[in-house]
């Protein structure tokens, strides 16, 4: 990890590398499971649609059976299927298009100004703390709250 500092015991961290994993394997694009991965996520599906099953069976056997509450479960249970049939399909099918292309934000024109206020106004700031070093923004009171220095009692 790299993280620069802007002083000693200053805390601020300038930028941080993303971790480095031996064992990570390449995303592939246009391409779907295949081979034990694949065969694992199916025998995951088959196992809970089965217990779905069941659950369904069971609960609208109490719910005939006279449990009212049962009537709510009698419905859950189909759709908890449902919802483990769209995880299958989006995890098998990793990596399909998105509906819609990344973009930039954009600012409203009417805060436009304001944004390249601030910009100007942070780059004018990181100057002054390169040329008058950390503390500098001590000495002004901007320090955050709870943060003063003890005294040595």
């Amino acid at each position: 990890m790299r993280a620069g500092r802007s002083g000693p015991g200053t805390g601020k961290v300038t930028g941080v590398d993303p971790p480095e994993s031996a064992d990570a394997a390449p995303v592939r694009t246009g391409a779907r499971l295949t081979g034990s991965e694949a065969v694992k996520l199916h025998v995951t599906l088959a196992t809970g649609l089965a217990l779905c099953a069941a659950a369904f069976a069971f609960e609208l056997g109490r719910a005939l059976g006279g449990n009212s509450l049962s009537w709510a479960y009698v419905f859950e249970w189909p759709l908890f299927a449902v919802f483990a049939v769209y995880l299958w399909w989006s995890t098998l099918h990793q990596s399909r298009p998105r509906r819609r292309p990344d973009r930039r934000p954009t600012v409203a024109p009417e805060h436009v100004q304001m944004l390249k206020a601030w910009q100007e106004h942070r780059r004018q700031m990181a100057v002054d703390e390169a040329e008058h070093g950390a503390g500098h923004g001590a000495e002004h009171g901007s320090r955050p709250a709870g943060t003063e220095p003890r005294s040595g009692r």
